[in-house]
């Protein structure tokens, strides 16, 4: 994975944690460990969640941001829906059917075209419809608007 995607991964992990903040330590130059050392009050940040960067954490992150935007789903439905529309290939892109003719190819884990995915995009995830955490939430959105839940997908939507 190249390093702007794991970066991208970092940022969006602090963002869905809504810490708002991030605390780096560094050494002082030329001090030493004694007067390097904090006194006083010292500060903490609120740990993130941290999500495998592949299928199964893309999923759980997915679930952790719809939880809190009241969007339902389960992991086996989004799962099934997923190996069914992309075979867990974040980069996917559908060229050949009428979406693609009409010049917005369905793209992404859970092939979104663009129009859904900038209206059913939630807000903390990445806008980017090959952002996998990005592109279920998404899909899963709109999933459960038109259908109720991703849970009542059972074939191409």
């Amino acid at each position: 994975m190249p390093a702007s995607a794991r970066h991208r991964r970092l940022v969006r992990s602090l963002a869905v944690a809504g810490t708002g903040v991030a605390v780096v330590a560094l050494p002082l130059f030329g001090a030493t460990a004694a007067s390097a050392a904090t006194t006083g009050t010292t500060t903490t940040a609120a740990s993130a969640t941290a999500y495998p960067d592949n299928l199964d954490g893309w999923i759980r992150e997915s679930l952790s941001v719809m939880a809190q935007n009241g969007i339902p789903g389960s992991y086996e439905s989004i799962h099934r829906n997923i190996m069914r529309e992309s075979s867990g290939n974040p980069f996917a892109i559908n060229n050949w059917d009428s979406n693609a003719a009409a010049g917005t190819p369905s793209k992404g884990l859970l092939q979104v075209i663009d129009p859904t995915f900038a209206a059913y995009h939630v807000a903390g995830t990445a806008f980017d419809p090959y952002d996998p955490v990005a592109n279920i939430t998404a899909a899963c959105n709109y999933a459960a608007d038109r259908y109720g839940s991703i849970d009542n997908v059972f074939g191409a939507y």
